[in-house]
This record gives C-alpha cells, structure tokens and sequence, in this order.
C-alpha cells in the first residue's frame, strides 16, 4: 500500500503524545481485576471506565497497527511531539477518508464534518470519559473524535498476529464508520433501540449490526482508494487476517476456552471479514445496510 500517495488531513490530527498519561490520575486498572478488565477493554473496544461503572457512553472500535512507534520527539507547538511516521501514515488515513466521504455525502446532497483524530499515550481525557491505552483505537460521539495510542497497534500485532499497512488503515476507517454513523444518525437509533432491548442477547445484536456496519464502511473507503493508494491483494490480505483476528468468536476462544454467540459485541471472525469484503468489492456505501437484513443471515 502505497499511502504516501493520499492527502492529508489538513489539521486534523492533534498530537498528544508524550503529554503525561491519564489526566487527573485516570483510572486505576491495576492488580489482576485491573488487568482482566483492561483485557477485555483491549479485546473488545470498550472504555473501562464503562467496566467500572464511571464512563458515559460505550465508544465503538476494535483494533490493528501501524510502524513501530518512536519515542516521542520533541520539537513540535508548545512542546509536544513533532509530526514522524507513525503521524504521517495517520494523517494521510485520515485525510484519504475525509476526501472519499466528503465525496459520498455530497453526491447524496448531504455535508460531511470531518472528524478530529488525537494521538495519545497511555490514556487521555476524551468527550466520553477518561480512557487508557488499553481500550484501543475508539470513537467518540460526542466530541466526534477518534482516539489512538499507536502503541496498542503493535499489542495486536504480537497478541493477534495481524499487521501491515491496509490492515492499520482498516483500523482507522473503521472507527471513521463509526463517525459517518454518528453523522447520519444511525448511531442514536441504535443506542436507543439498545435501551429498549428486552434481553442482553437482542441488546448486543444491535452492536453487532453498527461493528459490521462499520467495518463495510472501511471496505468502502478501501475500493475508493485502491488505485490511488496502490492497494494489492496482499494488502487485502492484510485486512482480513485483521477482521478474523478480532472476531468475537476467534477471541472468546482465546479468553475463554470456548464461544457464547449470545454475547457477541462486534460479530463472528466471518461475519466481520464479509462485511468488510461487501464494502470493498462494491465500494458502495448502500451495500452496508446491517439493519435490514435477519440477524441469522449477517
């Protein structure tokens, strides 16, 4: 994959690597309940703060990598860490979805906000409460950011055995269909039919619906720059092994010994490499309705 290629994103990153860990203390995930809880944030994209009782609003995600990450440099505005790789490839991730969605929304008659993205370290305050580095890359909806510790990219790397550029891309524009499900009001009506749910099972399929969604999304993004990006098979490659890699099913059978499909967040090892393939073969965004389909056949 070619990402040199892509544009960037004009001032949406806001670096704050190397800026002092979790703010105001953060959150204290320490000891073995602390460490089995900030395994099942990593492994299923959900701020411990919502484990532990103190988050507002569970954030959406599910992760990969990028080159290893560098020490911070410092050298940049007000001290902070100046631009290097690891910034550049996202800057350009995030640019290349900003230009194909601003595309699509407006071809629909609609305007595109982009999102904003922070790089961070070990944790950050964001719109949806205080988060570690464990929680992995997640959305948040209500300040419409995105948030990354490059770092946690090569945790899955050596955990899960995923790696290479499309799949760290993939990552991004996932969580970036996370924010297009805000901005087209899907998000809310999921979250609202989750409150309605009459079992924990119908509850965490909507979940599943808005993951898979989103993952189609990221395959949207993909067949819109595979030319421009120079995107090969191999680097398809890439993304799938990703997607099986974070299955709910590929997961819990590494945790747990065994798989209870009622308790499904993101959706099965297929399941997720089908909807990103969906979006990516088609590179239409119609394709990617989650909702309007039988759970069974997902």
């Amino acid at each position: 994959m070619d990402w040199r290629n892509l544009p960037g994103s004009g001032g949406g990153i806001e670096d704050r690597r190397g800026a002092g860990g979790l703010p105001g203390g953060g959150m204290a995930v320490g000891g073995i309940g602390g460490l089995i809880i900030a395994l099942i944030a990593m492994f299923f994209g959900i701020d411990p703060s919502v484990i532990l009782g103190g988050g507002s609003t569970p954030t959406q995600t599910q992760t990969q990598q990028t080159q290893t990450q560098q020490p911070p440099t410092q050298g940049g505005a007000q001290g902070q860490p100046a631009p290097d790789e690891d910034y550049d490839f996202v800057d350009r991730i995030l640019g290349s979805t900003n230009e194909v969605w601003g595309g699509i929304f407006k071809q629909a008659g609609r305007v595109y906000t982009n999102p904003t993205l922070r790089l961070f370290t070990q944790g950050t305050q964001s719109g949806c409460g205080q988060a570690s580095s464990a929680v992995g890359p997640f959305y948040c909806p209500l300040d419409n950011k995105i948030y990354i510790d490059t770092s946690f990219f090569q945790t899955m790397e050596r955990r899960l055995g995923g790696g290479g550029d499309f799949a760290y891309a993939y990552v991004i524009a996932h969580e970036v269909g996370h924010h297009i499900q805000n901005e087209l009001g899907i998000a809310d009506q999921v979250e609202r039919q989750q409150r309605s749910a009459r079992s924990e099972a119908e509850q965490n399929s909507y979940g599943v619906r808005l993951e898979l969604q989103a993952d189609c999304f990221a395959g949207v993004w993909g067949n819109r720059v595979q030319s421009q990006a120079n995107i090969t098979p191999q680097d398809v490659q890439e993304a799938v092994r990703t997607a099986e890699a974070i299955g709910d099913d590929n997961l819990q059978k590494q945790s747990k010994g065994y798989v209870v499909p009622d308790s499904f967040t993101h959706g099965s090892s297929q399941q997720r490499v089908s909807w990103f393939m969906r979006g990516y073969e088609s590179g239409d965004p119609n394709k990617c309705d989650t909702f309007n389909i039988d759970y069974r056949q997902l």
